[in-house]
């Protein structure tokens, strides 16, 4: 599950590369100082519950693959990227724990394994491909993240009040989150076909990518 914190960088990331260069300049950019305030002032508010939040999940990961082990699984699996992503989980930590890379996508996406049995996971062939035949605005989503509802509310008032067609699918089966057309579950926009982002959306990120 992605943190709030995690997204906000998305979201500024995402922003800065949407915003337009000074005239005769190809570093500097024009930027909407309140909007990105916005973003800057929730980051600071979110960080102190966050790291109480990661210190946690570390203290857990005993408990975690104690008890995959316990309920007859073959392994723990996650994640990663071949450039680290500041969503997620951190490859080296991950590494330096006995996970290990078992497969990838073009775009440097990676499935990192920890086996208890010597089998491994591998991405399917249609999850790789991350492309989809609808060209419509479309949101693959689960309730996993306690921030995607209130997202959805945004996104379909916004695409209602403007017109825009759109399409949500809950992946809220195992056999929905095999059929994926990409390698996430709880977060994924399309849009014109093309995987855009796992960032949850608001009326201005939105209001970005339709612009595409």
């Amino acid at each position: 599950m992605m943190s709030r914190i995690e997204q906000l960088i998305g979201e500024i990331e995402e922003y800065i590369d949407g915003c337009k260069y000074q005239p005769l300049s190809n570093s500097k950019i024009v930027v909407n100082r309140d909007e990105l305030e916005e973003l800057l002032v929730e980051l600071r508010l979110r960080i102190p519950d966050e790291i109480k939040q990661y210190q946690k999940i570390i203290s857990n990961r005993d408990a975690i693959l104690a008890d995959a082990k316990a309920k007859g699984k073959s392994g723990v699996c996650l994640l990663g990227s071949k450039k680290q992503k500041h969503w997620l989980t951190d490859q080296s930590f991950a590494k330096s724990n006995g996970f290990e890379v078992v497969d990838t996508t073009d775009d440097g996406y990676e499935l990192l394994a920890l086996s208890f049995d010597g089998t491994f996971p591998r991405f399917t062939q249609k999850a790789k491909k991350q492309k989809i035949e609808n060209k419509e605005l479309t949101i693959y989503y689960d309730m996993q993240c306690p921030f995607v509802y209130q997202s959805l509310e945004i996104v379909k008032q916004y695409c209602e009040i403007n017109n825009v067609p759109i399409l949500m699918i809950q992946v809220d089966t195992l056999q929905k989150a095999k059929d994926l057309p990409c390698v996430f579950n709880n977060w994924a926009v399309f849009y014109h076909g093309e995987f855009e982002t796992v960032n949850l959306l608001d009326k201005n990120t939105l209001t970005r990518l339709l612009k595409k």
